[in-house]
């Protein structure tokens, strides 16, 4: 499947409301599978990965299958460890057999977690057999996923001797511990983070309703679209101000390319302002997830970059920095590795031919590429386009709000 999308001006202008943000929605949900009242959640995120955890957190079987949702597989190993009397095996797709989870499963096994690998060792699908944890003392690597810490954090509160949990080395994911740690605040769970140290008291989780915030790193895609625009006026609604995200400093970041944010009563509102920048230099360890964007917007603006704290790309989706060398290099455009930086350099004219982008099933490829058919003459090509449903399914259709042609099957 492939969609052709083009459009005729390249101008941009309009109002979206955003989809809820995927990692506030999932970490949402396992706290209110953890608290022993139910609770409202508004606007979570329509996304697959959300979907796929409400599913699984509701399923009574022995078997669950995730598929390619991540969050999913490691916020569920954590919570069907401690479910005692259910032996569960979880698996998900190729690539997701493919990902890592050996840290969080060493983890859990030291605070007296039976799990089982079911292939090979330290990769899902995984047999585990619930019981009643104690907590106590535990550490982990701190330039691991955010989400294995954050898959301990969450279960801290509950267990009998609480939760103390040592990061060693370098935190390399602190806004989205912090996430956790301020949504569990929300719920009434208090928590102590001194140096290398998090440690959480046994308490109970306080059911309160709750709004989720729309998704800063759907946003990024659209901030790209106005900085590539000739001319741009966009609302995007849903967003705030304060808020918990670490990709919420896209804001900060996109004023260097171009784009000016007005928070309003509704979200923000995006203005295009002049460039005054010669190149782009930004370390993305605080924020992997916008890299792509970043990538991609540098290459249309013919801006050269070097990107820093990429090393967790590489076990994502799929292998992103080698993904985005590959499909930018059809627009003359190199990306290479030099050390701890990947640089990008521009050509003094950018190919503007029509190309195909592969997205490998990666739905942030598919998004970050989009907005770039704005500076080709007869737009781009999407191959597998669809892959967007993991965390955006309505991408394709808020551009074509936007008055993008999008041509292809669905």
């Amino acid at each position: 499947m492939q969609f052709h999308i083009y459009k005729q001006d390249k101008n941009i202008s309009g109002t979206i409301d955003l989809d809820g943000s995927k990692s506030i929605s999932n970490r949402a949900l396992m706290i209110r599978a953890l608290c022993d009242k139910d609770f409202s959640l508004q606007r979570l995120s329509t996304s697959d990965d959300t979907h796929v955890l409400q599913k699984a957190l509701n399923e009574k079987g022995d078997f669950i299958d995730i598929g390619a949702a991540g969050t999913s597989m490691r916020f569920l190993t954590a919570w069907l460890s401690t479910q005692q009397g259910r032996s569960v095996t979880i698996t998900g797709s190729q690539r997701m057999q493919e990902r890592p989870i050996g840290v969080l499963v060493d983890a859990l096994r030291s605070l007296g977690a039976d799990i089982t690998y079911q292939k090979n060792e330290g990769y899902p699908p995984l047999l585990i057999k619930g019981q009643k944890l104690e907590g106590g003392k535990v550490s982990i690597k701190a330039n691991t996923s955010s989400q294995y810490i954050s898959a301990l954090l969450m279960l801290g509160p509950t267990f009998e001797k609480g939760l103390e949990l040592t990061l060693e080395g370098d935190i390399v994911s602190r806004p989205y511990i912090e996430m956790t740690l301020s949504l569990m605040r929300y719920f009434g769970v208090e928590a102590t983070w001194k140096e290398q140290t998090i440690s959480i008291a046994p308490q109970k989780y306080q059911a309160k309703d709750f709004v989720v915030e729309a998704d800063w790193s759907a946003a990024s895609y659209h901030y790209a679209l106005v900085a590539l625009a000739d001319e741009a006026d966009l609302q995007l609604n849903g967003l705030f101000k304060e808020s918990v995200q670490g990709d919420s400093v896209l804001s900060a970041l996109m004023t260097r390319l171009g784009v000016q944010t007005e928070f309003n009563e509704t979200g923000v509102r995006l203005t295009k302002v002049a460039i005054n920048a010669i190149s782009f230099q930004q370390d993305f360890v605080l924020c992997p997830d916008l890299a792509q964007t970043f990538a991609v917007l540098c290459a249309g603006l013919k801006k050269n970059g070097s990107f820093l704290g990429l090393q967790t790309l590489a076990i994502k989706e799929t292998d992103r920095t080698a993904a985005l060398q590959k499909e930018l290099s059809k627009f003359g455009v190199d990306f290479v590795q030099d050390g701890e930086a990947w640089n990008l350099s521009c050509p003094t004219s950018l190919v503007t031919e029509t190309q195909s982008i592969e997205t490998y099933h990666d739905h942030r490829m598919a998004m970050a590429f989009a907005p770039l058919s704005l500076k080709l003459a007869k737009g781009l090509i999407i191959d597998n386009p669809m892959v967007v449903t993991k965390s955006y399914p309505m991408f394709w259709e808020d551009l074509k709000k936007l008055g993008f042609v999008i041509n292809g099957e669905w």
